[in-house]
C-alpha cells in the first residue's frame, strides 16, 4: 500500500492528454458500450510497481478529474495523478495491433514486458 502526497506542482486542470489518435479510438469505444466515459487511474502491480488502469464507466467518482476531449469523456482517478501528470495518452499500431500507449515523463523505470512503471 502507498500513500498519496499533495504536490502543488501537479496541474490539476489538464493531468493527462490524448491524441487524436487516441481521441477517435475512445469515442469509437464509448459509442458501442454501456460506459459513457473513460476513467483512468493506476494499481499496484508487476515487478516495478504499478500498471495503468483504464475502464469504461457510467460516471466518475466524487473526486476525480474530469476532463473532456470532444466526444470523450475522461475521469482521472485523484489518488493517481501525481503518477501521471503530464502523461499523453496515445494509440499506437504495432505489427498487426492497435496498442493504447501510456507517453508518462515521470516513468523512471519500467519491467521488461511493458506492464508496470515506477515513478520517482
Amino acid at each position: 500500500m502507498s500513500a498519496t502526497t499533495f504536490d502543488p506542482s501537479v496541474d490539476l486542470a489538464q493531468p493527462v492528454t490524448l491524441t487524436q489518435a487516441a481521441e477517435q479510438y475512445f469515442a469509437k469505444k464509448l459509442s458501442s458500450q454501456t460506459g459513457k466515459i473513460i476513467r483512468v487511474s493506476t494499481k499496484e502491480s508487476g515487478c516495478t510497481g504499478f500498471a495503468y488502469v483504464l475502464d469504461m464507466v457510467d460516471q466518475a467518482v466524487e473526486s476525480d478529474h474530469v476532463l473532456n476531449f470532444g466526444d470523450v469523456v475522461v475521469a482521472v482517478d485523484i489518488g493517481a495523478v501525481s503518477m501521471i501528470k503530464g502523461t499523453e495518452i496515445d494509440l499506437v499500431q504495432e505489427g498487426i495491433n492497435h496498442v493504447i500507449k501510456f507517453n508518462n515523463p515521470n516513468v523512471v523505470a519500467e519491467c521488461g514486458c511493458g506492464e508496470s512503471f515506477s515513478v520517482s
